[in-house]
């Protein structure tokens, strides 16, 4: 017990810090984003929603580390884009904080556009030409009518997002390293203890993320358990 809160009296805590703010941010990112792409994909024909959904889903069966060798050719400065963003607009993307949130973006997004897109497919219409009979603008009926109507699969969407921002590391070791202070999540701490042999550093983070985790898990179901509390059980 004694070591255990000399380890916690000594501990760097700010993967903790870079893993929050990567999280939020990049969920951020992904909430206007998933909404958007949800919202035009399931306007579109059957072969484009397939193509789209398709490329849009891509990053969420992909080996993390594949997304991430990717991102590092797209914005390694010895290439085009990544090259632009650093002489012209002094943005530099690989080993930065900016990588992070980069690659926890990609990696989270599609689970902000499946939940979006499946609980606006849930929507009835009747309440959208409701809102056009009442001479509400579709930007209006957007945000007055379709997404609170969408709540609770739009916040589970949000929730999960923010879980899987907060754990990644295959990407974010690809493209943002594993710089102390800097670039240096929880995973990629526990990922380094472990290599260290440091197993009791290694599980305390596990402890804490298995925690975080558990608090999103409880979240999703109380959001849930609302949309169905007027259900009758069996």
């Amino acid at each position: 017990m004694d070591t255990v809160l000399e380890i916690l009296s000594g501990l760097d805590w700010s993967p903790l810090f870079i893993s929050l703010k990567t999280g939020v941010v990049a969920t951020g990112i992904s909430f206007f984003l998933g909404i958007f792409a949800a919202c035009r994909v399931i306007h579109v024909g059957d072969r484009a929603k397939a193509i789209a959904d398709g490329l849009l889903t891509l990053p969420m069966v992909l080996p993390p580390t594949v997304a991430g060798f990717f991102l590092l050719l797209l914005f390694s400065l010895k290439r085009p884009l990544g090259s632009f963003l650093f002489n012209e607009l002094g943005i530099k993307i690989v080993q930065t904080w900016a990588g992070c949130i980069i690659a926890a973006t990609v990696i989270a997004f599609p689970l902000m556009y499946r939940n979006a897109r499946a609980a606006f497919e849930q929507l009835d219409a009747n309440l959208v030409y409701a809102g056009r009979t009442l001479g509400m603008s579709e930007i209006q009926i957007f945000w007055r009518v379709i997404v609170p109507n969408s709540g609770p699969g739009i916040v589970s969407g949000t929730i999960l997002t923010f879980a899987r921002a907060l754990g990644e590391y295959g990407a974010t070791s690809m493209l943002a390293g594993n710089i102390p202070h800097k670039t240096s999540t929880i995973s990629q701490r526990i990922a380094m203890v472990i290599q260290d042999g440091d197993y009791l550093t290694g599980g305390i983070w596990v402890i804490i993320i298995l925690l975080i985790a558990f608090g999103v898990i409880v979240a999703m179901n109380l959001v849930a358990g609302r949309n169905l509390k007027n259900v009758q059980r069996w």
